[in-house]
């Protein structure tokens, strides 16, 4: 099979190379998955994750990639609540081999079915984002109907589902980003927008959530703004500020089959829209991740038409 994989780490995607594989074999409780669309997060090839194992040895050559939308094409044995031939979307484990290949090997408890009037290429974006989005708003920052949200980020790939989900929950939200952002923020359903090379961020007022992806002095400026018991979530990293009278929450988003369903949901019924940019083949996978511009939206991999 074909496959994208990275030995150097120093080189980031740059040290991407397309190689012939093996097909893997399923391990118990886990399905192989012949990948149609695969989604992947420039930053990833940061994490530590993508270099070793569970125990910390060495695991390169790696495939990268943690995303994915696909048919089940095999199970392991004592696998259930999957069957092959069944079309799945969903996370892949972090320190094992991904899904910027022909076929993967995931836990089963990772993948959740697509329905069959969603396209691969959509469910490749949803997972990441979607989730990200979903355990950020509702499981970490318990957002209730009538709070005020300030999303960093909101025409971005994790930041647009944050709106969208926000909205529909009965929040109102403040977008923030660049000035070209500020029409498709206001369009993924935010009712203000600050441009935070332009606008006073203070200007804003006091918010009940602030769900932050940049992290530095504007995740400071923006604990600073939260009312008393309001909490700062983050996907930054350690908070480097916490609000005087609330919490502040970092996370690494995990892989959940109900969350998923829920956001497929939305995506089939319309409430629900992915911020898709480039959509490449995997022979055209490492040029795709070394754009000459600055790349919007999230960029998949059509492993198969």
């Amino acid at each position: 099979m074909k496959a994208i994989v990275v030995t150097d780490q120093a080189a980031g995607t740059a040290g991407m190379t397309l190689v012939e594989r093996d097909v893997p074999k399923p391990a118990g409780n886990d399905v192989l998955v012949e990948v149609h669309a695969s989604g992947f997060t420039p930053g990833e090839l940061t994490w530590p994750s993508n270099w070793t194992d569970r125990l910390g040895r060495d695991r390169t050559p790696s495939v990268p990639g943690h995303e994915l939308a696909g048919v089940v094409s095999a199970l392991g044995y004592g696998t259930r609540g999957l069957s092959v031939g069944q079309r799945v979307f969903g996370l892949t484990d972090w320190t094992r081999d991904g899904t910027l290949a022909q076929y993967t090997e995931v836990e089963a408890r990772n993948l959740a079915p697509l329905p069959g009037d969603v396209d691969f290429t959509v469910g490749a974006s949803l997972p990441i984002s979607g989730l990200t989005a979903w355990q950020g708003l509702f499981d970490h920052g318990r957002l209730q109907a009538g709070q005020s949200l300030l999303v960093h980020g909101a025409a971005g790939g994790v930041g647009s589902m944050v709106t969208q989900l926000a909205r529909e929950a009965g929040a109102y939200i403040v977008g923030t980003g660049r000035a070209a952002d500020r029409e498709a923020a206001l369009d993924y359903g935010a009712h203000e927008f600050v441009d935070l090379d332009a606008d006073a961020l203070e200007a804003v007022g006091r918010v009940d959530l602030v769900f932050d992806v940049i992290g530095g002095d504007v995740q400071k400026r923006s604990a600073a703004l939260l009312r008393a018991g309001g909490t700062l979530v983050t996907i930054a990293g350690p908070p480097e500020a916490r609000p005087a009278d609330g919490l502040a929450i970092d996370f690494v988003v995990e892989s959940d089959r109900a969350q998923l369903g829920e956001i497929a949901r939305r995506v089939r019924d319309g409430r629900l829209r992915t911020n898709i940019g480039t959509v490449a083949t995997l022979d055209d996978a490492v040029a795709a991740f070394n754009p000459t511009e600055r790349a919007t939206g999230k960029t998949i991999i059509q492993v198969r038409p």
